[in-house]
């Protein structure tokens, strides 16, 4: 069925590669690593510099590729249910880190939000993608320099509430580089009265 279809709509490569290869094989690729570019240090699940990795990444966040979604949720909710602090304390709750309004508008969907539902309803945790806003639309990380990261992201986001400082806030991102992004979203957790803060990437 496969190459009929293939023939008619070649696949993108990215979408390729992620056909050829197993959820086994895939979760074997999990090697956490703490990247201590923000404070606290993001644990990061995932090589970038894999290209398997990164055609996930590409197929979750710009095509919304279910298999890529499937791979992804499935590397997070195996870490966060070996983490017995988060999978077994109830007051835990799983922050995407969210898209400006422009963008999410564009793509229809945060590829981040949709992973963390998928873990989420498996372990039963739960998912408050409404706590942090954009406060702005940001250029994208991607094309600015290391140096001017940091000054693109800060303050751009805010909390829409104050919170529970004794809930554990998970916040998730995609891709970890610089630490900008995640660090800023740390940041508006902790104006907003979080004390428990596990900054968490899929990717590095």
């Amino acid at each position: 069925m496969w190459r009929f279809l293939d023939i008619l709509f070649p696949p993108r490569s990215d979408e390729a590669a992620l056909r050829g290869i197993s959820t086994d094989e895939f979760l074997g690729l999990v090697a956490p690593r703490l990247v201590s570019d923000t404070r606290p240090g993001t644990a990061a699940l995932l090589s970038y510099a894999d290209s398997r990795v990164r055609a996930a990444i590409h197929e979750a966040k710009y095509h919304g590729n279910e298999r890529a979604f499937e791979l992804l949720s499935l590397v997070l909710a195996d870490y966060l249910r070996e983490s017995d602090d988060i999978y077994r304390n109830r007051t835990s709750l799983i922050i995407p880190v969210p898209l400006g309004t422009a963008r999410r508008k564009e793509r229809g969907f945060n590829q981040v939000e949709e992973v963390a539902r998928r873990a989420a309803r498996e372990l039963n945790l739960t998912v408050n993608a409404s706590l942090l806003v954009r406060t702005r639309e940001t250029v994208s990380q991607v094309s600015l320099p290391r140096e001017k990261r940091e000054e693109n992201m800060r303050n751009a986001f805010r909390a829409t509430h104050s919170i529970d400082p004794k809930h554990t806030y998970v916040l998730l991102d995609d891709v970890i580089t610089t630490g900008a992004t995640l660090q800023a979203a740390i940041d508006a957790l902790r104006e907003a009265g979080a004390e428990h803060i596990v900054p968490l990437a899929l990717a590095h």
